[in-house]
């Protein structure tokens, strides 16, 4: 694993990845401050990126959507959702955290330092959607628009189109559950009936202590994606606490 990179190292490393020089360097280090490192060792107190990651996913959201419609005009809203779904997911994200070596750059307090912060995928996504606000905050659409299209449509180009329009609501689910700090979700077959070259599969989906929803399909795997479609639909879903 790479070493950890200086602040000064950050700012000018990581400006030479992503093409694009910063008039407001402060922006750039608070994309990279992870909360746990607000007063770290006496330093002055900085801001987190906390608040650039929330306009970030509204950027990275909103350039994501124009360019598929620019794209794939004749697209229904249905397949643009899942593509753009796939394209801002937290796999995705993390792969273009792992381009930019973002892990090295980040500010993390000895906590998440010790628990291996820099591989975490929830915080290299939230840091990889702080970087595109900071850049849309210091240089506006363009810049970011640039940054979107050199970065998260890589993944367009890399698996092509068709398979990202495909469905996974087993990924997304388990992308919203691990967001909040939630339990996994766990498919346990209920029933198999039918004739064996005609059965149908039933799968109940459990979270924590909790069915949430029931499926069926012509095979487990099948089924499990539409409990998992169901309860993502009934999102959010009530009553289930986020771990301490």
């Amino acid at each position: 694993m790479a070493r950890p990179a200086t602040t000064a190292e950050a700012v000018e490393g990581l400006e030479a990845q992503l093409g694009y020089q910063f008039r407001d360097r402060g922006l750039l280090s608070q994309a990279l401050t992870h909360r746990s490192h607000r007063g770290h060792e006496g330093e002055e107190a900085l801001l987190d990126n906390e608040r650039l990651e929330f306009l970030g996913d509204a950027v990275v959201g909103f350039l994501v959507s124009d360019t598929l419609c620019l794209l794939f005009p004749a697209f229904s809203e249905g397949k643009l959702s899942r593509i753009k779904a796939n394209l801002v997911s937290g796999r995705s994200l993390r792969r273009v955290a792992e381009r930019l070596e973002l892990g090295r750059y980040l500010r993390l307090g000895r906590g998440e330092e010790k628990t291996g912060g820099r591989q975490k995928q929830a915080l290299l996504a939230d840091a990889v959607e702080a970087v595109a606000a900071a850049i849309y905050r210091d240089g506006g659409l363009e810049p970011a628009r640039r940054f979107v299209e050199e970065f998260l449509l890589e993944e367009l180009r890399r698996r092509g189109v068709e398979r990202l329009a495909q469905a996974d609501f087993k990924s997304a689910l388990q992308e919203y559950l691990q967001a909040r700090r939630l339990p996994p979700a766990r498919y346990k077959l209920a029933e198999a009936r039918g004739p064996e070259h005609h059965k149908t599969f039933v799968v109940d989906l459990w979270v924590d202590d909790r069915r949430l929803a029931r499926g069926e399909g012509p095979s487990k795997k099948a089924a499990e994606q539409q409990a998992a479609r169901q309860s993502l639909e009934r999102l959010p879903i009530e009553g289930l606490a986020e771990e301490e």
